[in-house]
């Protein structure tokens, strides 16, 4: 299980990849029953976007699997596992590719059931948007909150909430504005950005393709209609460089590249990266493709890059921008969704996976768990952890140095998963929130150095500033000890206490005046001369 969320996770590719249409990945989720796989059926088959051989296999399905007696059973398109025909329910994430004239679109069709949470997540850790189903009969439950906290918890920023089975409650205006009111109230502590709540009957299409004549009532537009209008912003694109070393690709010994996924912005030939966790600078001198040579790559691409010069790198390792460098270091706070039935065990040794890097981690604190009916972080009671399908906010110790960053702003080098290392069994989901060291410093100081270097940019060397106080300190140590010999030595020629202590007393203001002024203004003004005389590509040394 743990491969098939690892690969979720760094799969996102940016439309203008996919064709000249935009692209947008969305998700259908909610509790048990609410007609998820129905809806997305009825919708492929209405906008007639289903081929013909599909559209026959679904009658024939219909009449051996289906729950709509003679009628087509429209859920039978998006259910593909015999066990989910058998019993009725979606057990696995489906996923269909369909498009319009003004959109494509991939939507991850996922299991309501509490036991499949995690696959529910993988579906979400993707997605541009969420239709969150919700039983008109029912109202909000607490499925419905669970999913909803987990697409906000995957960085998922617009929803539709679909209150479906409207026929079962005689199209009632009422019922429909009292769980749209309920979810609003809920949501108002998660952070999605638009909230489109539409009624709907998924069995009979009204208002998926067109308006439905039963609720004339609603003014909003079709749901077909606003998947293909709302505007869901591609942050991937302009955010900085980011690309996880997959491999080290060397097929001969006069090729040595570094094939990766671009996770964040884009690459040109002769642009500086930055290695880390290593924080060593170089230049990117060829992008290599199976097609040849590309001119820039960016966001959403899979290519190997060659650089000007021969470094250490290995799978796992993050190339980046220097200027806007993803964080280092061995502890994490981070956000946790837990996902089997086993608590946590504070301490226990697990392995972490984020990106291309895996290595050894524990959990050494829970913050808070999440209250699925409010949204919000509550303390847990002492001794206590996260139970199945419960999310919090934990910390964690890594055994070596990880390079990623917050999950808010990069979904693909933020996001991670802990595997048992005894089952092999994928037991969390995570999102970084903070990433700290043990030794209270993230990366060397040479990482900051390197960039300006390579820039020709002056290096700024604080270290030479000499300080007031220390400069005091310094001279004190060791003009007391040379003032006590002064006086031993002068009282043995007078003999006289108070006049050898008047010429030590003098001999110490006059030394102390002199060595104050060569620390204060000389070391300083040829720490200033040093910094304007260096020229690009000169080290003056430390």
């Amino acid at each position: 299980m743990h491969g098939a969320v690892a690969a979720a996770l760094p799969s996102r590719a940016p439309a203008r990849l996919v064709g000249e249409k935009p692209l947008l990945r969305f998700i259908t989720c909610g509790s048990v029953d609410d007609g998820k796989s129905t809806l997305i059926g009825r919708l492929l088959y209405d906008a007639d976007l289903a081929p013909d051989d599909i559209i026959a296999a679904l009658e024939s399905d219909s009449k051996k699997h289906g729950t709509q007696g003679e009628a087509l059973d429209f859920a039978l398109l998006v259910d593909g596992l015999a066990a989910e025909r058998e019993q009725g329910i979606t057990i696995d994430v489906a996923y269909r590719y369909f498009a319009t004239d003004k959109r494509k679109f991939i939507v991850a069709d996922t299991p309501g059931h509490e036991q499949y949470t995690r696959n529910m997540a993988v579906g979400a850790s993707t997605a541009d948007l969420a239709i969150l189903l919700v039983d008109a009969r029912k109202g909000i439950l607490p499925q419905t909150r669970r999913h909803s906290v987990i697409t906000s918890m995957f960085g998922v920023r617009h929803v539709v909430v679909a209150v479906n089975k409207m026929d079962l409650v005689g199209y009632s205006e009422g019922v429909f504005r009292k769980i749209e009111a309920d979810f609003h109230a809920f949501a108002n502590n998660l952070r999605f950005a638009s909230i489109y709540v539409a009624p709907l009957v998924a069995k009979d299409g009204d208002n998926l393709v067109h308006g439905s004549a039963n609720m004339s009532w609603h003014q909003g537009p079709p749901l077909l209609s606003y998947l293909e209008g709302v505007a869901v912003e591609d942050v991937m694109q302009i955010a900085p460089f980011r690309m996880p070393v997959q491999w080290v690709n060397r097929p001969n010994l006069d090729f040595r590249g570094f094939s990766g996924f671009i996770s964040g912005g884009n690459i040109r030939p002769g642009d500086i990266i930055r290695v880390l966790p290593s924080g060593r600078d170089t230049r990117v001198a060829r992008i290599a493709t199976f097609d040849g040579d590309l001119e820039s790559a960016l966001s959403g691409q899979s290519v190997t890059l060659t650089l000007s010069e021969e470094i250490d790198i290995s799978r796992g390792d993050l190339l980046c921008s220097p200027v806007s460098p993803a964080k280092t270091g061995d502890r994490l706070e981070a956000k946790l969704l837990w996902l089997v039935r086993e608590p946590l065990l504070v301490g226990k040794n697990y392995l972490l996976k984020l990106g291309t890097k895996t290595g050894p981690a524990a959990v050494t604190e829970v913050d808070a768990r999440i209250d699925i009916e409010s949204g919000l972080p509550q303390p847990l009671a002492d001794g206590s952890t996260l139970a199945f399908n419960e999310i919090g906010d934990a910390r964690l110790s890594l055994e070596t140095v990880i390079a990623c960053d917050p999950y808010v702003e990069n979904r693909e080098t933020g996001g991670f998963i802990l595997i048992d290392r005894i089952t092999n069994e994928t037991v969390a989901v995570g999102m970084v929130k903070a990433v700290a060291a043990s030794n209270g410093r993230a990366a060397a100081p040479l990482t900051e150095l390197s960039y300006a270097s390579m820039e020709g940019l002056p290096l700024v060397r604080e270290s030479f500033r000499p300080s007031p106080t220390r400069s005091l300190v310094k001279a004190l140590s060791w003009l007391l000890p040379a003032s006590v010999s002064t006086f031993l030595i002068v009282y043995a020629f007078v003999q006289n206490a108070e006049l050898a202590a008047e010429i030590t007393g003098v001999e110490l203001l006059a030394m102390f005046a002199l060595y104050y002024f060569h620390e204060r203004f000389w070391t300083r003004l040829k720490f200033g001369l040093a910094t304007e005389e260096t020229q690009p590509g000169d080290d003056p040394g430390l």
